[in-house]
This record gives structure tokens, sequence and C-alpha cells, in this order.
């Protein structure tokens, strides 16, 4: 019950900072000398008739406070508008964010499953071979920019034929059996994943190698290997709960991180994903695709870190004792 009052109080203060988000965004992108309308007005096969509604829609004769106005309470009802090829810009998020969705889970599940436990070994091992090695790759694995590391892979799919080097399924998918069509996906999720996964890694390992090296000389933990207690005890019951909770929260920003990472990688693979859906609207001056697309974003960032507080109620009893 105390969880459900927190997870309301939560979503009511995360009102005003999408208000602000939007605010933001919208006053930085119609200050621009862009027309909002320009690339639907050039292409042929959008009616005049909805070039009119879009620019009633918006109110593009109206003080831009007006504008704001107007934008918000058809974002409010769902009406997105249209993208400048027609299309309804709701379909096109619809079509994206599970794509997003899957990729990034996948990668923060890849990451954590691997990067904690190296991380609690490195540090148990600190200054052994194995956690200079480990260090070692770490930071290339953080120096590598995802975009050049992408562009690497891309050239070596196309050189080898291993991998699929666009989209998320193959042109035959629909007739695959369902292990057929799960077996496609995820050979199309190989290389924007391994992009991700690898940067990713190699923050976190570092993140929880440092925890722990921290936890492990503290007091508590000293006084504990001083009573007899056995090494396994002492690193996965005293000092691995308290390492694990910044850990948490910055499961929270993972999302929106790896969103605008992904923006990139998702453009070289052809993966059709939210972030490559945002790059390309802006090189297009899709304003309104644009901003549905930035407001997807926010509302991601905020879900990831009420999942990052929820965690940390249920795992620390003093943040719960706290509420």
């Amino acid at each position: 019950m105390e969880i459900i009052k927190y997870i309301i109080k939560r979503i009511i203060q995360t009102i005003p900072l999408l208000i602000l988000v939007s605010l933001i965004s919208f006053f930085i992108i119609r200050l621009s000398p862009v027309d909002p309308l320009a690339e639907l007005k050039l292409n042929p096969s959008v009616s005049p008739e909805t070039v009119e509604k879009e620019r009633s829609r918006l109110g593009l004769d109206k003080p831009i406070i007006v504008q704001y106005g107007k934008w918000a309470f058809s974002f409010i009802k769902g009406d997105l508008g249209v993208t400048s090829t027609g299309e309804r810009v709701s379909q096109k998020l619809k079509e994206r964010i599970p794509n997003t969705l899957l990729l990034t889970s996948l990668v923060i599940f890849l990451t954590w499953i691997v990067g904690i436990p190296l991380g609690i070994l490195s540090a148990v091992k600190w200054k052994t071979s194995f956690d200079r090695i480990l260090t070692i790759l770490t930071s290339i694995g953080m120096a590598i920019p995802s975009f050049f590391f992408a562009v690497l892979l891309l050239l070596f799919a196309v050189k080898t034929g291993w991998f699929p080097i666009g989209g998320l399924t193959s042109p035959n998918y629909q007739e695959l059996s369902f292990w057929g069509k799960f077996f496609d996906m995820l050979h199309h999720l190989v290389l924007p994943v391994t992009v991700l996964f690898t940067i990713s890694l190699a923050g976190l390992q570092r993140q929880m190698r440092g925890n722990m090296l921290d936890v492990l000389d503290s007091d508590y933990i000293k006084f504990a290997r001083a009573k007899g207690l056995g090494e396994n005890v002492v690193i996965f019951k005293h000092a691995l709960r308290n390492a694990l909770n910044p850990m948490i929260t910055l499961l929270g920003f993972e999302f929106a991180g790896l969103l605008s990472g992904a923006a990139l990688t998702e453009y070289v693979f052809q993966y059709p994903g939210l972030g490559r859906l945002i790059l390309e609207a802006v090189m297009k001056s899709d304003i309104n695709l644009v901003m549905a697309s930035l407001m997807m974003g926010a509302v991601m960032l905020i879900l990831g870190n009420l999942i990052a507080d929820i965690l940390l109620i249920i795992t620390d009893p003093r943040i719960r004792g706290a509420q």
C-alpha cells in the first residue's frame, strides 16, 4: 500500500517536469526559422486540406504562447498531428517505441547480468592481474565512440555476410514459424545490441567496482571480518547490498542514456527505433514528429527513474522508513 501511494505521489510530481520539458522543446523549435509545414507543403501526396487542418491545429497565425496551448491541448487529447509524409505521428510512434523498448531492455538486462558480477570480482581481486586486465579493457570500451564502433561492425557484417545490416526482421518474416521469427529477430538484434552493450558494460562495471572497493574498505566490513565471518558472507550479505544501492539509482538514467546513444547506432544499422526516428525527424525539420518523440523520450526517462525508486524502496528498508 505504501508503494502504491509513493508511485501515485511520484507520478503527480512528474507532471510539472513534463510541462517544463514540453515548454522548452516547443519554444526552441518554434523560435527557429524553420516553417513547421514546409516539408508538408512540398509533399505532393499531402492534400491542401491536410495542410490547412495542421495549420489550424497548430494555430500558426496566433501568438507563440497560444500555439503552445493549442499544441498541448491536442497532445493531451492524443492528437499528435501528421508527419511531413502525411502519416499520423501517433502511428509512427506506435511502430517505433516497442522496438526501442526491446533494444534498451535487452541491453540493460545483459549489461547488468554481466557487469555486476565482473565489478564484484574485480573489486575482490583488486590490484591482481585480472583486475588490471579488466580495467584496461573497460577503459578501451569507454573510450570507443558508439558511432565509430557501429560503423566497424557494419563493415564487418558487409564483408562477412554473417549478420543482417538493416531492419528488425527479414522480408519473409511473416512466413516463418514462431521460433523462426524469434531467431530471425534475434539475428537482427546482434549488432546493435553488441555496440550498446559494449559501451554500457564498461561504465557499469567500473562503477560497480568503485562502489564495492569503497564498501569493502568501510569499518563495519572490517568488523565483520574480525568476527570471523566467512568471506562469501561478508561480500554477498553485507557489502553487496550497500554497493548495489547507487547502481539501482543509475538504472533510471540508463533508459535516457541508451535512447540518446542508440540514435546513431540505430541510424547506422537502420534499426526501426525511436532514436533513429528523432534523428530523421530533426534532419527533415518534421516539427510534429520531433515534439512527440522528445516527449516520449522524457516519459521513458521518468519511467526509468520511477522504476529505480521503487526498486530502492524494496531493497533498502531505510528508504522505506523515510517515506
